[in-house]
């Protein structure tokens, strides 16, 4: 009997009034055996907040209750949305406003049960519904309050120990959780040394239940000084549960991987070692996992090969190796250092497609005709070694410079920053020079059609300009550099869409279950806002539900002077691509059959995806296949993979994310300390009452310049709220305008930057201050307001008061106006 589905048929039943377990196990009529199952089905279910118990411990669904489970999401302000469970795993699900007075005792990224409100107050909700361009509270959405926490996102903290007059507190990094936690004195955590005021510490959390309250923890790990490199780092390992390290049992394994290619695992393969073959990857790859080679055949066709590391070949199901990438799902990639998904002597060693050396790989063997039409398709196990590895930087000199000699002062990557520099341009012979060239630019000529005709049948370009953060030995972000998306990245990328599509293919056609990467349609309702905000902008969209008109807006933007930021809008309607059992096609790439199979060292759906190809060249006979598969993947073991890979992808990105973020912060900040302050381009993207909202061009960093930093007029908003004009001088700031900005201020705990325009501080005219009398005197505090409008009253009516009083704050004796204040909420 599936009790599950007869109790969720009981408890769905129109006629069905909340009863207690015993009364609902008595309609179901279980056996005494069934219901020890359903009295544990119904605690987990209520744990889970598939369940709630209403009067008198009676249980019902929480929708039949005006009661809502899900996951809360805090804003900085302490408001926060409530994504309902059955919609968190969608990208861009709306959710329910909450306010700041309703949260209870959540914390961001609980799980909670929330109530309906009747009559919800009209609150800061509507007030910010678009700020910044961005709809805050959810249409059509009702207002909850959260009743009871189901489920805590996570056991401990991560934060800056700080201490009051009696009480020592923890500050945490995330700016989303608005609560300080209270600790014990530093002698009763028991650490050696003790913890002190200024150090980054993780902290456990105690039972919260009283909101007027502040929550309590315990110090159980000390990360070293805040704000210095390496106490950061680990506080995002800690955070996104990432482990540099691997278990004994997979270093063991390890011990036994030789570092070259043994000959007998060549064997049964298909050999390529003679093939050209050459991979492009950028100055700081640690690993290279696919190369291409081109060959010119007879009848005037190429036969281009897409030769991708063969992890699967070491990598076996159910071994130690397997669980542990399984677990980890992919690589991740933080500002200057990587926690990879395979060991070292995998993924850097015998897996990596260094040059000069045998490799194990799966090869796809595409041939185009000269107008870059596919004729036909070959999949084979082979060995291939490398015959040279380019940086991006070189493969461009190659298709941009015909003067070799010009290509080869291209500098190879300090050796620090790569797993393998490759021998110098200037060392290879002349013939070599001309092979590579000329290889390079026949790639260049198929992959530039392909690249047209894919964006001509749909596809969206949705490439975002990436940032490079360079670290200094010390571990500091030295300097950042803008990543330009040229010729020779697309050549890559062309080659390894057109394999991923392949494989997809076959693999579909074969009904081989398999492992696909899907990006669904966007919802009508989600491009219908993104048409409204775009006309906002004085831009129009046609029917952005069929892909040519979404390409279409994409190639207006690439003009438009906040392209980078509206675009950023158009990437939020999109839903999120998956990894998936059934080929649903790819939506942004306008393909039907779409997987990925390029990247197996960083990607463990990728050798999911190269264990199923062997089990096709198995099936076909094909003179490279293996003697038998390792594994037949099942479609629900398929599906259950999928959705795991989905998590651990989510968890690196926004692992990565805040890596970039707090090297952007800790970047700015050093700019104070410098004696001559660097300026840097920026682009105004929005206009507010208390100043401009910025990007910086370079960094693609975010900030402010406050309105109080304009000292050389006095400014106001226009009318159409698009830019601020100065009352004496006509001087305007206005939305997509580029301004030079220096920084004014950097708040590492609420992540934000603060900037002044770099001519302010120097055009500024030079202000006259009249002598202070009687008439004239300005009050320095409130204290001394009082004192002020008492002495001017005395002067009116001849009597005499106490004198003013000098202000304890000195000259200035006036807050600072800055939209962000230093001191973290108001502290």
């Amino acid at each position: 009997m599936d009790i599950r589905n007869a109790l969720m048929k009981l408890l769905r039943a129109r006629d069905y009034v909340p009863m207690r377990d015993d009364e609902l196990l008595a309609v179901l009529r279980l056996n005494p055996e069934n219901q020890k199952k359903a009295r544990r089905l119904i605690t987990g279910m209520l744990e889970r907040g598939e369940l709630v118990r209403v009067k008198k411990g009676r249980l019902c669904i929480p929708s039949d209750a005006d009661l809502v489970t899900g996951y809360i999401h805090f804003r900085q302000s302490g408001s926060a949305i409530i994504i309902p469970e059955a919609e968190s795993k969608k990208k861009g699900a709306e959710g329910h406003p909450v306010a700041a007075e309703d949260t209870a005792t959540a914390l961001h990224g609980d799980l909670v049960l929330a109530r309906v409100l009747e009559n919800p107050r009209r609150n800061q909700f509507e007030r910010h519904r678009r700020s910044r361009g961005r709809k805050v509270e959810p249409r059509g959405k009702s207002a909850l309050r959260v009743i009871r926490v189901l489920k805590r996102a996570r056991e401990t903290i991560v934060g800056t120990l700080q201490k009051a007059r009696h009480t020592y507190f923890v500050i945490p990094d995330d700016p989303r959780i608005i609560q300080d936690f209270l600790v014990p004195p530093p002698p009763s955590s028991g650490l050696q040394p003790l913890p002190t005021e200024g150090d980054k510490v993780v902290v456990k959390l105690l039972e919260w239940n009283q909101r007027h309250l502040n929550p309590e923890g315990e110090i159980t790990e000390i990360l070293g000084r805040t704000h210095e490199p390496d106490a950061e780092f680990k506080g995002i390992l800690h955070k996104y549960a990432l482990e540099p390290k691997f278990p004994a049992t997979v270093e063991q394994a390890t011990k036994g991987i030789p570092d070259t290619v043994p000959q007998e695992d060549c064997s049964g393969r298909m050999d390529c070692r003679e093939l050209f073959t050459f991979t492009i990857d950028p100055d700081d790859a640690k690993d290279f996992d696919d190369a291409l080679s081109i060959e010119h055949l007879e009848d005037g066709n190429y036969r281009i090969g897409i030769h991708i590391a063969d992890v699967s070949a070491y990598v076996k199901p159910d071994s130690a190796l397997d669980k542990e990438a399984q677990k980890r799902g992919n690589s991740t990639y933080l500002v200057g250092t990587v926690i990879p998904m395979l060991p070292h002597a995998l993924s850097n060693g015998l897996c990596s497609l260094v040059e000069a050396q045998d490799r194990l790989t799966k090869s796809v063997f595409i041939t185009f005709t000269e107008k870059a039409r596919i004729e036909k398709i070959q999949y084979a196990r082979t060995v291939i070694r490398s015959k040279k590895r380019l940086t991006y930087a070189q493969a461009l000199a190659f298709l941009q410079k015909d003067d070799l000699a010009e290509v080869a002062k291209t500098p190879l990557p300090p050796k620090h920053q790569t797993g393998s520099t490759g021998r110098p341009l200037e060392d290879l012979a002349t013939t070599e020079l001309e092979q590579l060239q000329r290889g390079i630019r026949q790639l260049w000529e198929i992959a530039a059609q392909l690249r047209k005709r894919r964006f001509k049948s749909g596809s969206l370009d949705l490439e975002m300009n990436e940032i490079k953060i360079y670290v200094d030995p010390e571990g500091y972000a030295e300097r950042i550099e803008k990543q330009h998306h040229d010729e020779s990245h697309q050549l890559i990328e062309e080659f390894m869409l057109a394999a991923n599509e392949a494989v997809a293919r076959v693999m579909k056609q074969q009904r081989f279950p398999c492992l696909y990467r899907v990006h669904d349609e966007p919802e009508d309702e989600k491009l219908q806002e993104l048409r409204e905000n775009m006309a906002s902008h004085g831009i129009r969209c046609g029917n952005l539900s069929r892909p040519r008109e979404m390409a279409l807006l994409l190639q207006t933007l690439k003009e438009h002077p906040q392209g980078h930021t509206l675009k950023t809008y158009v990437l939020r309607s999109l839903k999120q691509a998956q990894y998936r059992a059934n080929p649903d096609g790819h939506y942004g790439l306008s393909k039907n059959d779409y997987t990925h199979f390029t990247s197996p060292i960083r990607r463990y759906s990728d050798l999911v995806v190269h264990r199923v190809l062997d089990a096709y060249l198995h099936k076909i006979g094909a003179p490279s296949a293996p003697d038998a598969p390792d594994i037949r993947y099942t479609q629900g073991k398929l599906e259950s993979l999928g959705d795991h890979l989905c998590v651990t992808e989510r968890n690196s990105a926004d692992a990565e994310r805040e890596s970039v973020k707090t090297k952007l912060l800790e970047f700015y900040e050093r700019q104070l300390k410098q004696a001559n302050k660097q300026t840097f381009a920026a682009a105004i993207t929005d206009v507010k009452n208390h100043g401009l909202y910025i990007e910086i061009i370079d960094s693609m960093a975010f900030g402010m310049v406050h309105i109080s930093t304009l000292d050389d007029d006095f400014y106001h908003v226009d009318t159409d709220g698009r830019r601020v004009t100065g009352r004496r001088s006509g001087k305007t700031y206005a939305v997509g305008d580029t301004i030079e900005v220096q920084v004014e201020r950097v708040d590492r705990y609420k992540r934000q930057i603060d900037f002044r325009i770099a001519q302010a501080r120097e055009d500024a005219p030079a202000k006259k201050r009249r002598p202070e009398t009687k008439q004239n005197a300005t009050a320095k505090s409130a204290k001394a307001l009082s004192e002020l409008r008492k002495q001017r009253r005395s002067d009116r009516t001849g009597k005499s008061e106490k004198p003013i009083k000098s202000d304890k704050f000195g000259k200035s004796g006036h807050s600072s106006k800055s939209g962000h204040s230093g001191k973290r909420r108001g502290r």
